[in-house]
């Protein structure tokens, strides 16, 4: 898929004040911190379209950004960011699952895990979570340029198997890099499968 053109539609503080329109959604979420802006940015081959932070937690609304004037990317804050209040952390987590559950226009969330650490619980139990509320997923490994080949297998493999805990089966996998560009015709192809 080439992507002649990507326009930001804006930045909602909740589902009910998100556009209404007929076009298919792709939700991006991770764990804050895991590189989610990058991965956009890549994506959309535009440098600064998502506001890239080395401070965990920046994103705290659902951004939205219309690619080739036919499906919506779907930025939504990272979870499980420990400097927010209890009362903001509970916020945004119902903001994310608000939108997961109950926006019609979204049609698959890419969940971003890092591959730089091991299996981190808060990830395995958000996608259990997605399990659980029957929301359509796959899975994306990010950061795969920072580490050897062998120590990042490893880390996916032990990823890999705490889900066979629960899972009969694993989503999609898509492995990347925001700096070499790696996985990024795979999940444009991906998306461009699946749209309606």
């Amino acid at each position: 898929m080439n992507i002649r053109s990507v326009e930001y539609l804006g930045s909602f503080p909740s589902v009910s004040k998100c556009p209404k329109h007929n076009k298919v959604e792709y939700a991006f979420i991770g764990r804050s911190n895991v590189g989610k802006s990058s991965l956009i940015n890549m994506l959309s081959d535009r440098k600064s379209l998502a506001k890239v932070s080395n401070t965990p937690g920046k994103t705290q609304m659902i951004n939205m950004f219309h690619v080739n004037e036919k499906w919506i990317i779907t930025d939504l804050p990272g979870y499980g960011y420990a400097r927010l209040s209890k009362k903001h952390r509970d916020s945004l987590e119902t903001m994310i699952q608000g939108y997961l559950q109950f926006r019609e226009n979204m049609n698959c969330a890419f969940v971003l895990i890092d591959s730089y650490v091991p299996p981190q619980a808060i990830d395995l139990e958000f996608i259990n979570w997605l399990g659980e509320a029957r929301v359509p997923f796959v899975i994306v490994f990010t950061k795969q340029d920072r580490m050897i080949s062998q120590k990042k297998m490893i880390n996916v493999e032990l990823f890999k198997n705490e889900m066979l805990k629960t899972w009969n089966e694993l989503p999609p996998l898509f492995f990347t890099s925001s700096a070499n560009k790696e996985g990024r015709e795979e999940i444009l192809n991906y998306i461009e499968e699946i749209n309606p």
